[in-house]
């Protein structure tokens, strides 16, 4: 069946207790969000948190016939010389988009062999069909 056209709006709120990749100081913390690769998008930075807010809202426009997509996020450290991925997680798009339920929620991100957590990253997500 697939999933109707429409738009996905997602809504960055915050994120908690991210894993600290600095020796000194806490992360300057950003993240990026994809549906594919193609087009990612990318918040602003945070300053020197490990709890940062970003209350940033993001669209993405999907596709009807699209089928089991999935919002990946990727928390990042901004660094002078490279930029160091605090975390990571996928979150299923389909009981938002087929279901019409809104998403509002923290999303953790699961550390090595998910024993542990890296941090956790508050979305709100709705989905209109075009």
């Amino acid at each position: 069946m697939g999933f109707p056209a429409g738009v996905l709006k997602v809504t960055l709120v915050e994120a908690k207790d991210l894993d600290s990749e600095d020796l000194f100081g806490a992360n300057d913390p950003y993240v990026e969000l994809w549906l594919d690769d193609d087009y990612k998008q990318r918040s602003s930075e945070v300053s020197n948190s490990n709890n940062p807010v970003w209350n940033e809202e993001f669209i993405f426009n999907i596709e009807e016939g699209s089928s089991d997509k999935k919002l990946y996020i990727k928390v990042m450290d901004k660094d002078l010389l490279s930029d160091d991925k605090i975390g990571d997680a996928k979150l299923r798009l389909t009981d938002i988009v087929e279901g019409g339920e809104p998403f509002d929620d923290w999303v953790n991100l699961p550390a090595k062999l998910g024993l542990s957590s890296d941090g956790q990253v508050h979305l709100q997500v709705t989905f209109e069909a075009s």
